[in-house]
């Protein structure tokens, strides 16, 4: 197998088109076709099944497909540990994290840390909880910002270290009977329609056994794609919300406010994490001790 075969199928498989995938590579369709022929005459199977310039994978494919992703993942981090051994701080951080920490926890440490470094560069994605975790073991990324924190005795393929465990709060509309209480239990709020993130988000998880655990079973009214989208059906008088504190800051939408919640147990952790199968590279490295000093240093400023 060649390179080239390998990376041409991968664009193909990824587009399920072939000239989507010549124009992406900046080459002509005939050499897209004539290097995916060869790589299947010598490995003796189909990989795709074609119509027209549509290509889907055969079931053989899609297990080639997978096991290459990670051989070419591989070989990205090969390369890129050559070039940044000789200049960690000039490198690429190739990081994930979950939507609530997009509009103020990830990009305040990158701005600490390309004042510090600042030709570093990084290629950011988000993903779903369990989505971080399986791209963070199957070399997708090597970093993920996470909330909370998985059980290490669950998860053996990563590691990691919590930064800070931030509170719950609940988030009011501004005309709400409890909107100038200094401080709320969250049981007060058992008669008040909840604003939700859908099934499937952790956070909605955690929402929904708080309550439960004070009592009640909350009663869901509105479900909201994203935080920002459960700020605007507060804002709109639909409901109440609990939200974690770091989504809020420099954020709190009109006509709503912000009240903590007394309940002891109503935080959650927030750390990063990496797997115990791969090498951070240099720069990763490099960003991963700036996480645990930066916030190591907030965390005893605080006590």
């Amino acid at each position: 197998m060649e390179i080239r075969q390998i990376q041409y199928f991968l664009e193909a498989a990824k587009r399920e088109h072939i000239t989507e995938a010549a124009d992406s590579l900046h080459v002509a369709q005939s050499s897209v076709s004539r290097q995916i022929f060869n790589l299947e005459t010598e490995l003796g199977v189909e990989l795709f099944i074609r119509e027209g310039r549509s290509v889907k994978l055969t079931p053989l494919g899609n297990v080639f497909f997978e096991r290459m992703k990670q051989v070419w993942s591989m070989m990205e981090d090969a390369k890129r540990e050559v070039e940044e051994s000789l200049d960690p701080e000039k490198g690429t951080v190739r990081i994930a994290f979950p939507i609530s920490m997009a509009a103020h926890t990830l990009p305040s440490i990158i701005y600490s840390f390309r004042t510090r470094y600042p030709e570093a560069k990084f290629h950011m994605s988000n993903a779903l909880y369990h989505d971080l975790i399986d791209g963070v073991i199957n070399g997708e990324f090597n970093l993920a910002m996470i909330a909370p924190m998985p059980n290490r005795e669950k998860e053996t393929k990563i590691k990691g270290a919590t930064l800070f465990t931030e509170n719950i709060v609940a988030l009011l509309p501004l005309h709400h009977p409890l909107s100038k209480q200094k401080e709320i239990q969250l049981k007060d709020l058992k008669d008040d329609f909840f604003c939700v993130l859908p099934e499937g988000f952790v956070f909605r998880d955690q929402v929904v056994t708080a309550c439960l655990d004070a009592g009640f079973s909350p009663q869901i009214a509105f479900e909201g794609k994203d935080i920002d989208a459960l700020k605007g059906l507060v804002s709109a008088g639909l409901g109440v919300a609990l939200m974690p504190e770091m989504t809020l800051v420099d954020n709190t939408p009109r006509s709503t406010c912000v009240i903590p919640l007394s309940d002891n147990n109503l935080t959650r952790t927030v750390g990063v994490i990496y797997p115990t199968h791969r090498k951070l590279l240099p720069t990763e490295l490099l960003f991963y001790q700036f996480l645990l000093e930066t916030y190591e240093r907030l965390n005893e400023f605080k006590k």
